[in-house]
């Protein structure tokens, strides 16, 4: 798997590095420190790794979705800023 369905229908490259930099600063936005952050953010983008790997074809809203999913895993206040401060351009 290496294209996800965007928002308007674009097709774009699926970028780890995106996932992992939005738990981060989603977890940085709750005052977790830094290493917990890098922790919560490499888990976090690891298993969405590995889930996008098993879809033939997944959409950012998918995407989106887990996150979240995996985000209340470690940290509740994480994932309620994630969910609710989400880009809406």
């Amino acid at each position: 798997m290496e294209h996800i369905v965007k928002r308007k229908g674009k097709k774009e490259r699926f970028d780890v590095k995106k996932i992992y930099g939005s738990a981060y600063a989603a977890c940085l936005n709750c005052h977790v420190n830094e290493k917990e952050c890098e922790r919560t953010a490499d888990k976090i983008s690891k298993s969405i790794k590995k889930w996008v790997g098993s879809k033939k074809t997944v959409s950012s809203e998918q995407i989106f979705k887990q996150v979240v999913r995996e985000l209340k895993k470690y940290n509740k206040d994480a994932a309620f800023m994630y969910e609710t401060h989400r880009d809406i351009s």
